[in-house]
């Protein structure tokens, strides 16, 4: 009796033992999608000048990139700019440029932040300077600074309106 009472704690504890490990719930496939991927293409329309404007969220290798004087994605030296622009399909549409510093000026001095997702940092427009050098604009001011074409920025793409998107 003693080794059949041994034998079926042994064999209790081994089950639990066993159901003891993971024991984590199955999530459905949708709890398994990650939130960001659920984030759609935002823009920002400005009516007044017919333009849309790029407004996607900056990642920390775009980040990154800035400090370290890189080109990442959304953020780079000004050739890296003007590419990542021509090449950029966003939104359902493929014909978005750099902003010229006129351009970027003026959204910038709209009243309060119409961007979701914004830099307090220089970004690159596509106006040319004295000596090589190209017209960076800083959004808390709106005021356009010459920079070296080596340096990075942040970069926010634009495109004209159609006259059947107005």
């Amino acid at each position: 009796m003693k080794k059949s009472i041994i034998a079926v704690w042994m064999l209790v504890s081994t089950v639990m033992l066993i159901a003891g490990g993971n024991v984590t719930p199955k999530l459905s496939p949708v709890a398994d999608i990650p939130a960001k991927a659920c984030k759609t293409d935002k823009i920002y329309v400005e009516k007044d000048v017919n333009l849309m404007w790029q407004d996607q969220a900056y990642v920390d290798a775009e980040d990154g990139a800035y400090k370290q004087k890189r080109s990442v994605g959304k953020a780079g030296k000004w050739k890296h700019a003007e590419n990542y622009c021509r090449r950029l399909d966003y939104a359902g549409y493929a014909d978005w440029r750099l902003p010229t510093s006129d351009e970027l000026q003026h959204v910038h001095r709209i009243p309060g932040q119409v961007f979701v997702y914004f830099r307090g940092e220089d970004f690159w427009t596509s106006t040319p300077g004295a000596k090589g050098r190209y017209y960076v604009v800083y959004p808390a001011d709106a005021y356009r600074y010459e920079h070296k074409t080596k340096r990075s920025n942040y970069i926010r793409c634009v495109r004209c309106l159609n006259e059947d998107e107005s």
